[in-house]
């Protein structure tokens, strides 16, 4: 009886860069946007629709940085690109990530829920990373109030014991996008994001930590609004949604969904031809393009559709 070909789990809908390596999913790599991310301004900001990688992006760039799992990176990391490229700082920053996409769209609990949010992961990074800092940085960094007064805390604790932080923020917009929504909550909105509101407060933070231990951030969204209405309080973050150099750094190509389709083609029984199949999907998950500089040349396919279309084939 012939055994059936082994062939890799498709990652559809994961997120988690060390799941999809370890449970030998199809990874389409990536890898090679970590050295032109690296070359670019140290204050990174990200902006892609929905379901496009970026959660997926933002995990396999705080796995490579993190100064704890530099014996994973040949497991991890050693057949793809930047396996065979790494970069001089690779596994040289403490992480503290971030994913707004958690926190209360609600206005009138979003700073509780913001607060609530960043006190989890400000006493996750305490912990995971006591070797590395201060005796007793998270009792004290408890009795501060609020993610303002801690974050602040943090960074200026880590000159100390002269540590470097890569803040990684996911999904930066999600709860503002919301409250937007509702034009009833307009003029609180902007009470939040301009002047000395909460959600100002916190990136005016955030950018007086890059004059310290806050050495790089690395933020994503779906929007510009807010990165619009914050800018003045975040200034010195660089846009690099339109860049040419990045218009495929998330999302598929056609070479990558062809070479997707090949490989499964090998694996699974197709009833139908890589170009047979690229005809279906193109109408509906392609044509995305980001770059002015790249229109009419490369477009590119939504990475969630495709692996939906193919788990599902």
């Amino acid at each position: 009886m012939n055994q059936p070909v082994k062939r890799k789990r498709i990652p559809y809908g994961m997120m988690n860069f060390i799941d999809v390596r370890e449970d030998d999913c199809y990874y389409v790599d990536k890898t090679h946007y970590i050295p032109l991310i690296e070359n670019a301004n140290k204050y990174f900001f990200y902006i892609r629709p929905r379901r496009f990688g970026k959660s997926l992006t933002i995990s396999m760039l705080r796995h490579y940085y993190n100064i704890l799992e530099a014996d994973k990176f040949k497991k991890w990391y050693g057949d793809l690109y930047i396996g065979k490229h790494p970069t001089p700082e690779r596994n040289s920053y403490l992480i503290i990530y971030l994913n707004f996409a958690v926190v209360n769209a609600e206005l009138n609990s979003y700073r509780q829920s913001l607060d609530a949010h960043c006190n989890t992961e400000f006493n996750f990074f305490c912990d995971v990373y006591a070797q590395y800092l201060p005796e007793g940085i998270k009792e004290e960094m408890n009795k501060k109030k609020g993610a303002v007064e801690q974050l602040d805390y943090l960074y200026k604790e880590c000159v100390k014991t002269n540590q470097q932080i890569y803040l990684f923020i996911d999904e930066y917009d999600h709860f503002t996008n919301k409250i937007l929504s509702e034009p009833a909550c307009l003029e609180d909105y902007k009470s939040e994001t301009h002047g000395t509101g909460y959600l100002r407060s916190f990136f005016d933070t955030v950018k007086a930590g890059t004059d310290s231990t806050i050495k790089r951030c690395f933020v994503t969204g779906v929007s510009p609004v807010t990165m619009d209405d914050l800018t003045s309080g975040f200034n010195i973050g660089t846009n690099y949604s339109l860049s040419p150099e990045f218009n495929e750094m998330t999302g598929f190509n056609e070479e990558e969904v062809r070479a997707m389709l090949d490989y499964y083609a090998t694996t699974c029984q197709f009833h139908h031809s890589t170009d047979e199949l690229i005809e279906a999907m193109k109408p509906w998950y392609d044509n995305y393009c980001f770059a002015e500089q790249s229109y009419g040349g490369t477009t590119m396919y939504n990475s969630n559709m495709v692996l939906y279309f193919v788990d599902n084939y």
